[in-house]
């Protein structure tokens, strides 16, 4: 059975193997099939044989068997259908001998690009870019865009036969293209470590590796665009966000409300990077999204206790913010924080606003924040009935047994 510590490498492997069968061969849905096989090989033979000296080399030569193999049976096949005795040419389907294991040590920036072609549709950039790069399952990856599962493996299917079809090449793209795949880079990476950082799904709050990978591949955008303050104002919403994590949960394993954390616990050395960050981002640029939402996360990181948090400053910000790029999201917080200053009436009508938006239909956290509201209303019994519908919605274990014992504390009180 592999360990977590393996399957953590296994995790950030994988975009890197992914990205060098890619580079050599060009046919992305195969790779991606490839490396599944070379991944499920590790899991059965590592934990019996141990971890290999290059575990990415190790992935990369079964991968490229795997792969050699299936281009071989294309070829039979297409000989077999080919009526007109013409000569398929072998070098189409099959790279010339080399070994697996070279290439740069790490494509996934280079897959990060790929995967965000301004010849793909952003509908289907993000989602292939999640399922390649962030590891997220398909199922993830719907409920992130709010949408059947079954749509989300259409779209991701088309943007790999497209990949496939285009002949788009592996490379990181020149400056000149960089500006039309950025937004859809960017977004990915904040999807990524949105999953990473709140789990949809499962027993455990958070999956570290994602949020860690996803701060890892900003860095290298940052690197490659250091004067782009929107990457800055990512980088530093990521980081900001990711200080509250060791305080985001009990010994249990039991979700921490942001008003009841232990501060002493936040990354202090995250913050000052993030703060720094998105203090220069603002000083320098027109305002965008990531650098808003940065500002956010800096007012809440800056306040000794939950009580000194300036309330009316992260209204200011979320106004702004609703101004630049609104969504269901944004307009859900900015309910929360207008509570705060005006108080849960206030919030509550805020929140109607989004009671007509089919994105929202269904969505537990309209139904955790109205009960919220409701609660600092002292509308007890409505607010236990919404936080029971949040926790019936919510897959997140954690989440719903926060909801639950919130409702449970309700109707103790009552």
């Amino acid at each position: 059975m592999l360990t977590p510590a393996t399957e953590d490498l296994l995790r950030e492997l994988a975009p890197q193997v992914l990205g060098a069968l890619v580079r050599r061969f060009g046919d992305f849905a195969a790779a991606e099939d490839a490396v599944q096989e070379a991944l499920l090989d590790a899991a059965t033979q590592w934990p019996a044989e141990g971890l290999p000296d290059n575990p990415r080399g190790w992935l990369i030569r079964v991968a490229h068997r795997r792969m050699t193999d299936h281009l071989r049976s294309e070829i039979a096949r297409r000989r077999r259908e080919d009526t007109e005795g013409v000569r398929i040419p072998r070098d189409r389907f099959l790279a010339p001998a080399a070994d697996a294991a070279t290439g740069p040590a790490d494509d996934s920036l280079t897959l990060l690009f790929l995967c965000c072609h301004p010849s793909l549709a952003p509908a289907a950039q993000i989602p292939l870019t999640l399922r390649a790069i962030g590891g997220l399952t398909t199922a993830e990856i719907a409920r992130a865009f709010l949408v059947p599962e079954a749509t989300m493996t259409k779209r991701i299917t088309r943007a790999k036969q497209k990949i496939k079809a285009s002949g788009i090449g592996f490379r990181t793209p020149p400056a000149a293209e960089l500006p039309a795949r950025l937004t859809a880079v960017l977004q990915v990476l904040y999807l990524i470590f949105n999953e990473g950082y709140t789990s949809t799904e499962g027993f455990a709050l958070h999956r570290v590796e994602l949020s860690a990978e996803a701060i890892r591949l900003t860095r290298m955008v940052h690197r490659l665009l250091p004067e782009d303050h929107e990457v800055a104002g990512l980088l530093a919403l990521m980081l900001l966000t990711d200080a509250r994590r060791p305080a985001r949960t009990g010994p249990d394993g039991a979700l921490v409300p942001l008003a009841e954390q232990d501060r002493a616990r936040w990354d202090a050395a995250a913050i000052r990077e993030g703060v720094a960050l998105v203090s220069d981002a603002l000083a320098h640029t027109a305002l965008g999204p990531y650098q808003l939402q940065a500002a956010i996360a800096a007012v809440h990181a800056e306040a000794a206790r939950a009580e000194d948090t300036d309330w009316r400053q992260i209204v200011a910000l979320y106004r702004l913010l609703e101004h630049v790029a609104p969504t269901p999201m944004v307009t859900l917080n900015h309910a929360v924080a207008v509570a705060m200053v005006d108080g849960p009436q206030a919030g509550l009508e805020r929140l109607g606003e989004l009671a007509s938006d089919p994105r929202m239909a269904g969505h537990h956290r309209l139904h955790s924040v109205r009960a919220h509201l409701l609660e600092l209303a002292g509308e007890e019994a409505a607010a236990e009935a919404e936080y029971r519908e949040a926790a019936h919605r919510t897959t997140s274990l954690p989440e719903q047994r926060y909801l639950e014992a919130r409702a449970s504390e309700l109707r103790g009180s009552s």
